[in-house]
This record gives C-alpha cells, sequence and structure tokens, in this order.
C-alpha cells in the first residue's frame, strides 16, 4: 500500500471524502457531526494522506495540529472496496508514526459512541488509545467519544 500527502484534488479523493461527510450526516446529527470538509481538510494545520492499493484509492485520513505537541486524527475513511483488508489500520500507523516524527507528546480523537462506530473505537483501542474527556474546542456530548495515545 502507498501513502502518501494528498492535495485533495483528485476525483477520487474528493468522492470519497463526499462518501465519508455524506455517511456522517445519515449518522450524527449536525450538530454532533465533526467531520472536516474539503475546504476544512486543506488549511495548513491539517496533512491529509490518501492510501492507494495497486491504483485504487484505498482509504484516507488526517492530522490537525491542535497545538505544539498534539495533534488530533480526522477524516479516517476506507473506500467500501478495500473494507476488512487493514487498510486503516495501516493509514493509523502511518499517522501515528508520523506524530511521532513530529515530536508530538499525544495524538487525540473524537468518534462516534454508538453502534456503527464500534469497529472504529476498536481499531483505536487495539492501537493503545484510551477514553478521555473532551479535548480542545469538543463539549460533552453522549454521541461523541473521545480518545486519546500518549506518545
Amino acid at each position: 500500500m502507498d501513502i502518501k500527502v494528498d492535495d485533495l484534488t483528485g476525483p477520487e479523493v474528493r468522492a470519497l471524502i463526499l462518501e465519508h461527510l455524506k455517511g456522517m450526516s445519515e449518522l450524527s446529527p449536525p450538530e454532533s457531526m465533526h467531520a472536516l470538509n474539503i475546504d476544512g481538510l486543506k488549511k495548513p494545520e491539517v496533512t491529509f494522506w490518501s492510501a492507494w492499493d495497486q491504483g485504487q484509492l484505498a482509504g484516507c485520513g488526517a492530522m490537525k495540529e491542535l497545538e505544539p505537541g498534539h495533534g488530533e486524527i480526522k477524516s479516517m475513511r476506507t473506500s467500501s472496496a478495500h473494507l476488512r483488508k487493514g487498510v486503516a489500520k495501516q493509514l493509523l500507523e502511518h499517522i501515528i508514526g508520523e506524530a511521532k516524527r513530529r515530536g508530538y507528546q499525544r495524538l487525540s480523537l473524537e468518534t462516534g459512541s454508538f453502534e456503527a462506530f464500534e469497529p472504529a473505537r476498536k481499531l483505536y483501542e487495539k492501537s493503545g488509545f484510551e477514553y478521555c474527556e473532551p479535548f480542545a474546542d469538543y463539549t460533552e456530548d453522549p454521541l461523541s467519544s473521545f480518545m486519546t495515545l500518549k506518545l
């Protein structure tokens, strides 16, 4: 799998982000949806990666710098044609590695708290993330789970 920094201009990547946003809006009310749109993913404090398998887009993920030493995982998504192939695990390992290279002490994330997000939460738990209080600008929300990893 080839994971590379992406500028979000390719049609496959844009389609996957739009699919991600649509899926999140179907699962969460607006006040509980924290996914970044394409413009949000292009901000200077965000690095976006796409993952490619034999020329096909397999998934994506991003990391936002919240403050020096603290990053947040954003927009983790596996394309439907590549589900259950380890794409998310490889992307997560890549992002954790990049956070360590940047000297971050902590990497955090927000994900849904209900059943549809259980596979994501299990992946994060297996990678050492622990549940935590809301961080950055987040507030307590019964539809959100907050997790963090000390690096």
